[in-house]
């Protein structure tokens, strides 16, 4: 874990070394992380941008408490052409569940792995706003055992972002997943407003939740704070909760370099 760990700051350094000396004309980089909904923008052509960290959340349903921690959470995104990005992620997750009569048991393992693209549909011109296109798979053959469903998930969503003034910005998301053994489709929605304080910090407040077809809909927030250390590297951290039952707490910090 110590040699794992060595790597993983040695190619961050090396990576914003290289990256300050190239990409000073493309202005700080734009994330998919803290928040759930996904920006519209894809990391530019040549490029690779990489946004990992850490959450906890607990959930409480029917006298079942479930706490997750993630402990590595990462996407890897690379930009492939102008307007189209090639996207993988793969979470480390530790989830432990207490039933009624103190009955307890904890797993740790590898998630399914997400495999997807983000393609640029529309630049923001003229009032109109920007609009990409998302879509992912969730590969369940190289997940834990104890993570690992039957069949492949899938998710789609469109992202679209309006600039409100120099410091503000409204975007959302709208699309559908299938995840797990579950066959039902959920819909889903984001909806985040951004503001600038500083030309390093920025903060948001979300709204985000599904809508699954034969289940109850689930209604969540969550707000945070963004740190800009360069134009290649940026900070976040993040609290949140449930707005229906379900989820208690949210936490969750990261790191994020281009």
């Amino acid at each position: 874990m110590r040699t794992t760990n060595l790597f993983i700051v040695f190619v961050l350094l090396a990576l914003t070394v290289y990256a300050q000396e190239t990409s000073s004309d493309l202005g700080p980089l734009v994330t998919d992380r803290p928040d759930a909904t996904e920006s519209a923008s894809v990391v530019p052509k040549g490029f690779l941008q990489v946004e990992t960290g850490a959450f906890y959340t607990t959930f409480d349903s029917n006298g079942i408490k479930t706490d997750d921690f993630v402990l590595n959470t990462t996407l890897v995104r690379i930009g492939l052409l102008d307007n189209l990005e090639l996207r993988l992620g793969w979470d480390l997750l530790e989830q432990s569940i207490e039933s009624p009569g103190n009955s307890k048991s904890t797993s740790t393992g590898l998630v399914p792995l997400l495999l997807g693209t983000k393609i640029s549909i529309a630049e923001e011109k003229n009032g109109w706003p920007e609009l990409a296109f998302i879509g992912h798979v969730r590969l369940p053959f190289v997940a834990s055992n104890d993570f690992r469903p039957e069949t492949t998930g899938v998710d789609f969503r469109f992202s679209v972002a309006h600039t409100l003034n120099e410091r503000s910005s409204l975007s959302y998301n709208i699309g559908a997943f299938w995840f797990g053994d579950n066959p039902e489709a959920a819909y889903l929605y984001t909806l985040a407003y951004g503001y600038s304080i500083t030309e390093k910090i920025g903060a948001y407040v979300e709204l985000y939740g599904d809508f699954p077809e034969n289940s109850k809909a689930n209604h969540l927030w969550d707000a945070g704070f963004t740190y800009l250390v360069s134009d290649n590297v940026q900070l976040d951290a993040t609290v949140g909760s449930g707005i229906t039952d379900g989820q208690d707490i949210l936490l969750s910090g990261g790191l994020s370099f281009r």
